[in-house]
């Protein structure tokens, strides 16, 4: 089973076009230990490994400790997002909320 943890490394790694041998070897681990970190659950790497694959994927080490972190793509959706909502008229501006409201029940 997949982990946040696991997702977040994934994700970027696929986002930055790079396969699970190019980013090992960047990071300076093995394949099989980085599809472990992916894929299978309670993944501990170590400070040094957790600092090597941030550096080799271009992030903050605090980015893959922290839970609710977003990557800088999706707070640069996020914020596109918001910018586009407050240039809607209030019609539409309520008609998102109730889609919001819709998706948050489901």
């Amino acid at each position: 089973m997949t982990t946040n943890f696991g997702n977040k490394i994934k994700n970027l790694r696929k986002d930055r076009g790079m396969t699970l041998d190019a980013l090992a070897a960047a990071a300076d681990m093995s394949k099989s230990y980085l599809w472990e970190l992916e894929n299978r659950d309670s993944p501990r790497p170590s400070v040094e490994k957790l600092a090597s694959l941030a550096k080799a994927l271009s992030m903050d080490v605090s980015y893959f400790l922290d839970q609710e972190a977003t990557s800088p793509e999706e707070r640069h959706l996020d914020l596109a997002f918001f910018r586009n909502y407050g240039e809607l008229d209030a019609t539409a501006k309520e008609q998102m909320r109730k889609i919001m409201e819709t998706f948050k029940k489901s």
